[in-house]
């Protein structure tokens, strides 16, 4: 999701690699898609009039506030239906994308014939402030995709135990100094409360050397955390586990990932289906942006998109 781009006059945001989604997961009339991870429906407004007439669109996500904002934005896109040629539905739900199963049975449907999953986060959630995902600005140290989670990144921050912090920030950020860094936080939030990210980038900067590495040198230690708080590797893995018994024969699942442990999990389980013979797969390298779309884009420039078939 970390395409989805909203400007300050508020336009419409730009999703990440439009044309290859498309193109590789080919939507047809009278199709069921579900975007898997919808948020403000880029993606969707692109498969709504493809699947028409009597296609189905169902979008989930765990952003309630995206989702309101995705449902305004896609009813407005829905093509004029006719008495012979009717719209097709539109079925939005907040909700992890590691429960379509649960979806799929609750709508009454068999199967479907196209799933897109756009991991990471959107840039409606890095430009909220307040929602603590961005090492750019002094917020509380959120980074809940969903307002009903409990578990928020202070939590992580400020309980666990240094060995722990040391296993996130490497798993899960590929940090080179995750035992610094865990280091300096047990160490200051011995003094007080580590509650914005602000304090947790300049304890981040004095711990991590500077001038070694092009990026931030909070973007890892953050993703890591980030990660752990919403789950997002486990909810892959649990996603990963059964779409294949979701996905109508000849049906398409196309996954875009943002970072090397996402894009690992998804090339391994695409290739353990191909060989036993469940899945075709359709992109033998991942698709990624062209150099233009990078530059148009900068959010865009780690995506990987893979796409497998279903036999």
């Amino acid at each position: 999701m970390s395409d989805k781009i909203i400007d300050s006059s508020n336009r419409a945001h730009q999703p990440v690699l439009p044309k290859e989604v498309i193109e590789y997961l080919a939507p047809q009339p009278g199709q069921i898609v579900i975007d898997g991870t919808i948020g403000l429906g880029g993606h969707s407004e692109l498969f709504l009039p493809k699947i028409q007439p009597r296609g189905r669109l169902i979008g989930i996500d765990l952003d309630c506030q995206s989702l309101a904002q995705a449902q305004k934005r896609l009813l407005t896109c829905l093509p004029a239906g006719t008495a012979n040629e009717p719209i097709g539905s539109l079925d939005l739900f907040c909700d992890n994308f590691a429960n379509i199963g649960d979806i799929i049975g609750k709508l009454g449907l068999k199967g479907v014939d196209i799933i897109l999953l756009d991991l990471g986060i959107s840039s409606y959630q890095l430009d909220t402030p307040a929602r603590g995902f961005s090492f750019m600005n002094d917020a509380p140290l959120d980074m809940r995709m969903s307002p009903n989670n409990p578990f928020s990144a202070s939590i992580v921050v400020n309980d666990y135990p240094e060995d722990e912090l040391i296993r996130i920030f490497r798993s899960y950020g590929e940090e080179r100094f995750a035992k610094r860094i865990a280091q300096r936080i047990v160490s200051s939030r011995a003094k007080e409360q580590i509650q914005t990210t602000g304090q947790l980038v300049a304890i981040i900067k004095k711990a991590a050397p500077s001038g070694w590495q092009r990026i931030h040198p909070a973007t890892r230690v953050f993703q890591a955390l980030r990660i752990e708080v919403n789950k997002e590797l486990a909810n892959l893995e649990g996603f990963l586990a059964g779409f294949t018994q979701w996905l109508n024969p000849n049906g398409r699942a196309g996954i875009i990932s943002f970072h090397s442990l996402e894009d690992r999990l998804v090339k391994r389980s695409f290739l353990k289906y191909k060989e036993s013979g469940m899945l075709e797969i359709a992109t033998k390298k991942p698709v990624i942006p062209t150099a233009e779309e990078a530059e148009q884009n900068p959010r865009s420039r780690s995506a990987k998109f893979r796409v497998a078939i279903k036999k």
